[in-house]
């Protein structure tokens, strides 16, 4: 029986450590053998296992899941785990994603941009009065009920940061993410926050405002949300808001 052998892939990897004294940016190139249904996290795996074990990469499910193996590649954020070397090409170039604190050359520290994130757009439901565990919640129609899933599919894995050109020129811009949560919220029947509220967060070029329909956040979305439709929907909300504070004032 003859087995046939894979393909040679060569992978291009950005490596700089920026803990280490002295370290410097620079691309070193590993040659590994495709095997059957690998995917990009799988070929990481083999190259720490059998060329260089300080290779630093994330990986928690393996599943599309968690987001933690979210990185550039060949140019385009996506994730390690859910991509298919079968459907690239042999010469493959990795790099870690821009605008998260770096780690050590694949591994990003996502956590402080996107808690800073979520305290600034206070993305949990508000309630005036403390929570009643005995009481029912009102029944949602499951239409609603499946937009809220639909937009709670977000695993913050950064691609739609890393792909965003205004985040690139204006780093307070809330993003993609940001602004899923807030359609999220504002949906929700839970949360008692008003319009006013709402255009307070993200009523401005940091916010729903500033975005320039680039398209880069959802094109990279490996959960394939509608990003830019949620974007236009919150945005002629946050419009209506403010021509009925403008008129008001003008009152």
């Amino acid at each position: 029986m003859i087995i046939e052998k894979g393909r040679l892939l060569k992978i291009s990897i950005l490596r700089f450590d920026p803990h280490v004294v002295g370290d410097k940016p620079r691309i070193e190139c590993f040659e590994i053998e495709e095997a059957p249904g690998m995917t990009l996290f799988i070929a990481l795996n083999d190259i720490r296992q059998y060329h260089d074990a300080s290779l630093k990469f994330d990986f928690v499910c393996r599943a599309g899941i968690c987001g933690s193996c979210a990185m550039i590649i060949n140019g385009k954020p996506g994730l390690a785990c859910s991509t298919l070397t079968a459907k690239m090409e042999a010469e493959i170039s990795l790099a870690p994603l821009p605008v998260f604190e770096l780690i050590g050359d694949l591994s990003v520290f996502t956590g402080n941009w996107m808690r800073a994130m979520n305290e600034r757009l206070e993305a949990w439901i508000h309630q005036n009065e403390a929570a009643d565990y005995n009481r029912l919640e009102p029944r949602m129609e499951p239409e609603l009920a499946e937009q809220i899933y639909e937009l709670d599919r977000c695993i913050e894995c950064g691609c739609c940061v890393a792909g965003c050109g205004t985040i690139q020129m204006r780093e307070e811009f809330a993003g993609a993410v940001g602004l899923n949560k807030i359609t999220r919220y504002q949906l929700d029947p839970r949360d008692e926050r008003s319009g006013d509220d709402y255009y307070e967060l993200v009523g401005d070029e940091d916010g729903v405002f500033g975005c320039m329909t680039l398209l880069g956040c959802e094109d990279v979305c490996p959960k394939k949300l509608p990003l830019q439709s949620k974007i236009a929907y919150l945005r002629r909300k946050m419009l209506e808001v403010g021509l009925k504070k403008a008129c008001s004032c003008e009152g």
